[in-house]
């Protein structure tokens, strides 16, 4: 469970039932964080809801501050629960590729010698 999340919420109010689904829905990107990650990542949602004539989008942004790098995505829909899965699907692809950039050196050398041992040939 993320412990530092931070729900902003601007020209719209922010209920219970809003909360605990952008709630629900952030935690389920921390199966994608690196361990090593896990105690220092900060998550900031911004939710904007702009009322023009006829013309009502809902923005939601999701910003997680991760070791040595900030993801950040953003999404405009008419329904905010619309917005905020979806810029949960663009995050968790942001946090996979982040997880194969920062990857363990030390794994990636071992699981590699192992490969060379058995198949010298074929690297």
């Amino acid at each position: 469970m993320i412990k530092k999340l931070e729900i902003t919420g601007v020209h719209i109010d922010t209920d219970e039932k809003l909360k605990k689904y952008v709630t629900r829905t952030v935690n389920k990107l921390e199966r994608y964080v690196p361990r090593h990650a896990r105690k220092s990542v900060h998550v900031e949602v911004t939710l904007v809801e702009n009322k023009k004539q006829k013309n009502n989008q809902c923005t939601a942004e999701l910003v997680m501050h991760l070791p040595k790098e900030t993801l950040t995505a953003k999404e405009s829909t008419i329904n905010m629960f619309a917005a905020i899965d979806i810029v949960e699907a663009k995050m968790s692809n942001q946090i996979k590729k982040y997880k194969q950039t920062h990857a363990d050196p030390k794994l990636y050398r071992r699981l590699t010698s192992r490969f060379k041992k058995r198949h010298p040939n074929q690297l």
